[in-house]
């Protein structure tokens, strides 16, 4: 009996020695799907192999967590990185060495959360920022930011930007207090909240969480803005919203996907998992087969292989799936500390 109490006690132990790190982003590269960056909430790691072997990459960083990543679409060994309380870092040698690039960020953002880098297609020079200080703009790579926030004046939290990949000048951002739509590249801002956010909450510190916007390619007057209390669908350029993904057991929704290549095609998660929607949003399908928990914190779709999808859990790992969602495989990160 006492051997069956200290195997049992052994076998607890080991399971706790296993838990992962969670998952915070996954930034896949452009044209290489063997190169794969990952954070949690300590290190950034990199694989070259898809996933066969890691290389820890925050030598040369503060011990802030990183919060997004970005790779330029024209030199991918160009590497951006947004952290909580130490701004935004960049490496032009995929991550094997970083610099600080703050210039223009006031103090404030310094030691905010920067949240999301969003490319001009355009030019790869030219990069918006979210942050939970505002937008802030650069022009020259990161050598110099500036701030956008002309008609943003009810709420300073900017979580995620959306950009029209037909009209590039057209932007949305999801804020703690809804959402607002630039028609001139952040020149200026206008509250889009009609069918969002009532009124009288606009005011209120977290209103609603907009935790992602995406723009749908094939039919850019479609909108969907995911959020900490439900999803949400225009079809008319935001100037109206509505409801959808009301039958989703969990209304907290933390990431979302349009698939590329297919139209009508989203997938979300949060801490039910993944759920994908082949309809628009009107009905929804369980993704969960292989997966160890269902708390789901990002998720990714390969740009080489539109049939491979990343998935970073909260406290399980790294998942990939080859068959666009339905099976998912565990993929260990081991890396070392710096």
């Amino acid at each position: 009996m006492k051997m069956l109490r200290l195997l049992l006690f052994l076998a607890i132990s080991l399971a706790g020695c296993n838990r992962s790190d969670p998952i915070v982003l996954i930034q896949l590269h452009p044209k290489n799907p063997d190169i794969i960056y990952v954070a949690t909430n300590d290190y950034i790691y990199k694989t070259r192999d898809a996933g066969q072997t890691w290389t820890n990459l925050s030598q040369g960083m503060s011990y802030s967590r990183v919060i997004a990543m970005a790779i330029d679409p024209v030199y991918p060994a160009t590497v951006y990185a947004g952290t909580k309380g130490d701004a935004v870092y960049k490496s032009h040698d995929g991550g094997q060495h970083w610099v600080s690039m703050r210039s223009g960020l006031d103090d404030a953002t310094i030691t905010s959360v920067v949240n999301q880098f969003l490319f001009d297609p355009a030019d790869a020079q030219h990069i918006f920022l979210a942050t939970t200080m505002g937008v802030f703009e650069t022009k020259n790579g990161g050598e110099q930011w500036t701030k956008k926030m002309e008609g943003m004046k009810e709420v300073l939290m900017v979580v995620t930007l959306g950009m029209d990949p037909t009209r590039p000048s057209i932007l949305y951002a999801g804020t703690s207090g809804g959402v607002y739509k630039s028609m001139d590249q952040a020149g200026h801002w206008v509250k889009v909240n009609n069918g969002l956010v009532p009124p009288d909450m606009v005011k209120t510190s977290r209103a609603l969480n907009v935790t992602s916007i995406l723009v749908d390619p094939y039919e850019p007057d479609t909108v969907y803005a995911a959020t900490l209390a439900g999803l949400y669908k225009t079809t008319d350029a935001a100037k109206g919203w509505k409801r959808i993904g009301e039958s989703l057991a969990d209304q907290m929704i933390i990431a979302m996907v349009l698939d590329r290549t297919r139209r009508g095609v989203i997938y979300i998660t949060g801490r039910d998992g993944v759920h994908r929607s082949e309809d628009g949003g009107s009905t929804w399908v369980v993704l969960n087969r292989g997966l160890a928990t269902t708390n789901i914190r990002t998720i990714a779709q390969s740009e080489a292989d539109p049939t491979a999808f990343y998935a970073g859990t909260n406290g399980s790992g790294l998942y990939r799936s080859k068959d666009a969602g339905e099976n998912w495989e565990p993929m260990p990160v081991v890396g070392g500390k710096p």
